[in-house]
């Protein structure tokens, strides 16, 4: 039931999103050059991944320390902006990857960090948007953002998804919380540091305490939901 509401939405959505798209596909390539499409491995439901499709919205790395921020060009920022960025992932529900509603696909080097509890998340398949996403979206930290993705699908209904279609509506024309201060959501889980063997007693060597690495910064590309 609920695969055929996707691709029913679906097909009516591409209506106007497939001429659109081949207009900022167009625009895309006459500004920018180069892929028109950025894909990226994302996990979806019971831990498969796959090719998740964007617009692309930055130009090339003009050196390799080059920052995120001054790559966004102006068409991407307001592709961004709108979420237009996000309309080829039609193709993704068309294919089976995703449903229209339903908690957004996250990055393998996320999930692989995941509770028992929040690897729950991934008994459903991941929308295009969701209760996390009407409800502060990544303005919201990811133990927040996993929190509300679980009570949506222990809560899910029909009532419940025409809710979080209206309210996306809402977030659309008055587009708030896009991309995280910085860039990266707060709360991210960094990964466990393993202890270190233990050295016999005759061969340990006492070393000044080092501070310990974060976890590296992801790109604004990948982290954006």
């Amino acid at each position: 039931m609920k695969r055929g509401g996707d691709l029913a939405v679906t097909v009516l959505a591409g209506i106007i999103a497939v001429p659109l798209g081949l207009l900022i596909a167009l625009l895309i390539r006459a500004t920018t050059g180069g892929p028109v499409i950025f894909r990226q491995t994302r996990t979806g439901r019971h831990g498969r991944e796959f090719a998740i499709l964007k617009f692309r919205t930055m130009r090339d790395k003009r050196h390799e320390d080059e920052p995120d921020a001054p790559r966004i060009t102006r068409l991407g920022a307001l592709l961004r902006k709108t979420s237009l960025d996000e309309l080829p992932q039609l193709w993704n529900v068309l294919r089976g990857d995703m449903g229209v509603i339903g908690p957004r696909p996250t990055l393998p080097e996320q999930v692989v960090h995941y509770s028992d509890r929040q690897r729950g998340r991934l008994a459903v398949r991941p929308g295009l948007t969701g209760w996390a996403q009407v409800r502060g979206r990544n303005s919201i930290t990811w133990p927040e953002r996993i929190e509300l993705d679980l009570w949506y699908i222990e809560h899910h209904s029909l009532a419940l998804d025409l809710r979080i279609l209206a309210l996306t509506v809402k977030v659309l024309l008055r587009p708030a919380g896009i991309t995280a201060a910085g860039g990266v959501n707060p709360g991210f889980p960094a990964p466990a540091r393993p202890p270190a063997p233990a050295e016999p007693a005759a061969a340990r060597i006492v070393l000044p305490r080092q501070a310990t690495a974060t976890a590296p910064r992801l790109a604004r590309e990948e982290l954006r939901g």
